[in-house]
């Protein structure tokens, strides 16, 4: 049980964008779902460079006060943790300021522009002795947490391959600008930092480290037209990172699916897909999938003696873990908002002492070392390792 702090635990929020607010719903649902924890957040102070971003933080969202620079959240002694939803690049400044002012962190993906950055975030959450916590909110739908329990149960026996795919179109227009995602300084890799960091984490969370990759990837797009209101208006600007990534990879031979070979493929240009967010996982004695279009469903097969085989659809319920929490009985959806919610309660739990399954600083690292890997590979044509993070909370055998 976590311990109860003495006063509401306070919350600083650096970038008022669609994810910020989305911490921040999350923050004032918690003591509503879950009230026994004895946690209050009380939303103190958000920095945002813009000033609507200011007025929509204590206008709408509830902040005490906002200001215009993060580094005066950090100083505030009012905050205890501090939700990081800035844009990639400034994703290293802010972190490792923020756990070296001991505030305890909770940051989106991808967490650095790579795995060096991604380390040095994690160099100054050790030293610091704060607790992190890691945007990656696929792991938290009941199905998929029902998913592991099956795998670690041994229901589908030994695990023998993994098939996923990250497929969104919301980059599919070439007439889209040039945002700074498509720039390689300000996001680093693109869509395998975006999608494919996700992915790789949920094949961490449901299976076990990867210990080796080989890659390949594509800019299919490569050219979009500037921001309007910015010099670059009217001008045609070059795309600087992949649109389309492809994986083979190996597990470590401590992970549940030891032995066990993948294939993963993201792209953020697929024409059709909205949100095709999907894994299917192979075993000797049977199968799962999952697609994120269908968050509240799970299919799946167990081989039994002189039976045709074929997946049964199972909505979650009460027996997936957190669904009650949200909705009454099944066939009633949860929605993203809910997996945030999930999310905060994890962090916050954490940060006040109390047991927690928390993504880390050392998950980001370890999806972060893998893609490198990828982009290292896709560059040699040869297989690259990726050693085993010290700390992951990735599946492993016996836990």
């Amino acid at each position: 049980m976590a311990t109860t702090p003495s006063r509401p635990l306070g919350v600083g929020l650096v970038s008022v964008g669609w994810m910020g607010r989305l911490h921040s719903r999350a923050y004032a649902n918690l003591p509503l779902v879950y009230p026994e924890l004895g946690i209050t957040p009380r939303l103190v102070q958000a920095a945002d460079t813009a000033e609507a971003g200011r007025a929509y933080a204590t206008e709408v969202l509830g902040y005490d006060s906002a200001v215009s620079d993060y580094r005066e959240v950090l100083a505030n002694p009012e905050v205890d943790v501090v939700s990081i939803c800035a844009p990639n690049f400034l994703h290293a400044e802010v972190g490792i300021a923020a756990a070296q002012a001991g505030k305890h962190i909770w940051i989106e993906k991808p967490v650095g522009r790579g795995a060096h950055e991604t380390a040095a975030i994690r160099g100054a959450v050790i030293a610091a002795g704060v607790t992190s916590s890691i945007g990656f909110n696929y792991r938290q739908p009941p199905a998929i947490q029902r998913a592991r329990q099956l795998i670690s149960e041994g229901a589908l026996g030994q695990i023998t391959n993994v098939r996923g795919r990250f497929f969104g179109g919301f980059s599919a227009d070439p007439q889209s600008p040039r945002a700074w995602r498509f720039v390689r300084e300000q996001s680093g890799s693109g869509v395998l930092g975006d999608l494919m960091g996700h992915l790789v984490d949920l094949v961490h969370f449901l299976l076990g480290p990867v210990s080796s990759v080989t890659a390949s990837t594509g800019t299919y797009i490569t050219e979009r037209p500037g921001l309007p209101g910015t010099p670059d208006e009217g001008r045609m600007l070059p795309v600087e990172n992949e649109d389309y990534a492809n994986m083979l990879l190996r597990f470590d031979d401590s992970a549940v699916a030891a032995g066990a070979l993948g294939t993963l493929d993201a792209s953020w240009l697929a024409v059709g897909p909205k949100a095709e967010y999907a894994i299917e996982i192979f075993g000797t004695e049977g199968s799962l999938r999952w697609d994120f279009e269908r968050m509240n469903e799970l299919e799946l097969a167990i081989r039994r003696p002189g039976q045709s085989l074929g997946y049964t659809r199972l909505f979650a319920d009460d027996t997936f873990p957190e669904y009650s929490r949200f909705q009454p009985g099944s066939g009633t959806p949860m929605g993203y908002d809910d997996l945030k919610t999930i999310e905060a309660k994890k962090f916050l739990l954490a940060a006040t002492g109390g047991s927690s399954d928390n993504s880390t600083i050392h998950d980001a690292l370890a999806s972060a070392q893998v893609l490198t890997a990828a982009e290292e590979s896709a560059a040699s044509g040869q297989w690259v390792a990726t050693p085993v993070v010290e700390g992951h909370t990735g599946n492993v055998k016996g836990a």
